[in-house]
């Protein structure tokens, strides 16, 4: 089992910059494919970005490419997500997850709150 739990949201202006963290625990997470997703309110939630067990190959939704950038540390069992120029489409809950051993994102953690506002 996994165990994320998300920090670093919170309310910021247009063109502003955050850094998500997510902090994994109950087992290392370097064999696990880790992504970031959103959900604001009255939509779906939406994937944002991943990255490879490597920490070498990132993807990005079209959405936050040039914008946000994915990481991860093994040693820390943390994953990152740098988020620049945001806008107030950014306004969301964001949520990170890791894959189980059939790479399926089973493990997510509770959200944090990203408010963009002018």
């Amino acid at each position: 089992q996994v165990q994320l739990e998300e920090s670093g949201g919170g309310s910021v202006q247009i063109g502003g910059s955050l850094r998500l963290s997510c902090a994994a625990s109950g087992r290392a997470i370097s064999e696990s494919l880790l992504a970031w997703f959103r959900q604001a309110p009255g939509h779906e939630r939406e994937f944002v970005a991943s990255v490879n067990v490597n920490g070498d190959t990132t993807e990005n939704a079209d959405s936050v490419k040039g914008r946000f950038t994915i990481s991860r540390d093994n040693a820390k069992n943390t994953i990152y997500l740098q988020m620049n120029r945001l806008e107030p489409e950014d306004t969301a809950v964001y949520y990170c997850a890791a894959t189980d051993t059939f790479l399926r994102y089973s493990y997510w953690g509770q959200g944090t709150q990203v408010t963009v506002s002018s």
